[in-house]
């Protein structure tokens, strides 16, 4: 276990994930309390974050990207995934889904070596055998297709699709985390995409509104 690990309670992570309906384990709140730890002290060299609290950290961080998992267990059906989380900045949501989701494989990709070269110290300590982390534009990424590609922040939505088409399976989805509900986005998307749903999320401890926006190719 990191230093400072105990900034973050993991019963508190615990208990406030299972009001997003995600059951996690002792080992497995324990791994998210490391991950905050490490998240806090990079930040004073690497500026990963504006927040710095730990309560900030695990609602506006921990919990905010934990509030994916049920959507990404729907998708799945039981199946076991290939997760890219885009533009995965702080490894969020990417690292608290590989540590929810044990099963699927989550990729992590940024453009910003000082992420990606964190994130791999987040995996290499946290021991996270289901990820992995890639430093590279999006762009120029090739790899076998995902079943889901995760995006929090990333930018618009037709961005999104347009610089990630080449990444997602014919079968697959995009999930993306958005606050208010992204009409004029939605609207502004190609023909090769759908909406499948939008989902009003309800984020513990944090009082901001909450979306996710799935897509799908058509």
């Amino acid at each position: 276990m990191p230093p400072e690990a105990g900034a973050l309670d993991p019963d508190a992570i615990r208990d406030a994930s299972a009001d997003l309906g995600v059951l996690l384990s002792d080992g497995q709140a324990a791994l998210l309390t490391a991950f905050a730890a490490l998240l806090m002290k990079w930040n004073r060299v690497h500026n990963l974050t504006a927040l710095e609290s730990p309560a900030d950290i695990l609602s506006h961080h921990v919990l905010d990207s934990l509030s994916v998992v049920p959507e990404l267990v729907r998708i799945g059906a039981g199946r076991e995934q290939r997760i890219l989380d885009v533009g995965a900045g702080g490894g969020l949501p990417g690292v608290p889904v590989a540590v929810a989701l044990p099963e699927s494989q989550v990729t992590m990709l940024d453009r910003v070596q000082k992420k990606t070269a964190f994130l791999q110290q987040v995996c290499l300590e946290l021991m996270l055998s289901n990820t992995a982390v890639v430093h590279s534009r999006v762009e120029e990424f090739r790899t076998p297709p995902f079943d889901v590609i995760v995006s929090r922040a990333f930018g618009a939505l037709a961005a999104m699709v347009r610089m990630t088409s080449h990444l997602i399976a014919p079968t697959g989805s995009w999930v993306a985390m958005k606050g208010v509900y992204p009409a004029e986005e939605i609207s502004a998307l190609p023909s090769t995409v759908e909406l499948a749903h939008a989902v009003k999320l309800r984020v513990p401890l944090l009082d901001a509104e909450r979306h996710l926006v799935v897509l799908r190719p058509r």
